[in-house]
């Protein structure tokens, strides 16, 4: 009975993403689902990201966290739409918390809809919620073990960011196996390094967005 019911919220979960990925193509949003483990750096990587592309293009974000607005609120200097979901104790957001979410936007001014999933490497791998693409986000002071420990994230991800790659020198990361596991799970997946401290890399992270968002137009 319990397998039969979490088959018919995962078949459920699917065509409601479905549906939202249609409405996303139609109205040509792209909508990039942000995962990552609590404190990798997600929020000021947002900050940064919006900070920079905001006269280019109308930005919405949807923050998931299991309680607390303090994410959004670091956003709102921005003056930007945004919505919070607080899960109540889920580890994840699913389609039809982001289908709610909607009724707060234009998606006919919006042109990048960023999702900061809850804080978790596992379960928002597993939930489709409509997105373009999913970003995986590893910090390096988290260990280079991630994608080894952690692989449907870095199967599913169509970009990695490693991020704090200006702590390297003062911790025990080994570059070379973080690669090489990665590599092994998802041949030839973007890669960017960046540090939001120093600011490297996140101009190709920048003109990575901006490669997506043009492909939605050219469609």
């Amino acid at each position: 009975m319990e397998i039969q019911v979490m088959k018919a919220i995962m078949e459920d979960n699917i065509n409601r993403a479905e549906n939202l990925r249609k409405q996303f193509r139609e109205k040509k949003v792209l909508v990039l689902n942000l995962i990552s483990s609590p404190g990798s750096g997600k929020t000021t990587l947002l900050e940064k990201t919006i900070e920079n592309l905001k006269k280019e293009y109308s930005i919405g974000v949807i923050e998931g966290d299991i309680t607390t607005s303090r994410d959004a609120e670091r956003l709102q200097q921005f003056s930007i739409p945004q919505v919070v979901i607080n899960t109540d104790g889920a580890c994840h957001l699913n389609s039809i918390s982001i289908e709610k979410a909607l009724d707060e936007f234009d998606l006919e001014s919006l042109d990048l809809l960023f999702i900061e999933n809850v804080g978790n490497l596992v379960c928002p791998s597993e939930f489709d919620i409509g997105e373009s693409a999913k970003i995986a986000m590893v910090s390096t002071t988290e260990g280079d073990d991630k994608p080894a420990k952690y692989p449907l994230l870095f199967q599913e991800a169509e970009a990695v960011l490693l991020n704090k790659t200006d702590l390297i020198p003062y911790i025990n990361f080994k570059k070379e196996l973080f690669y090489r596991d990665l590599n092994g799970i998802n041949p030839g997946i973007k890669i960017i390094e960046t540090s939001c401290t120093t600011e490297e890399g996140l101009e190709e992270w920048y003109g990575w967005i901006r490669k997506k968002t043009n492909d939605l137009e050219d469609r």
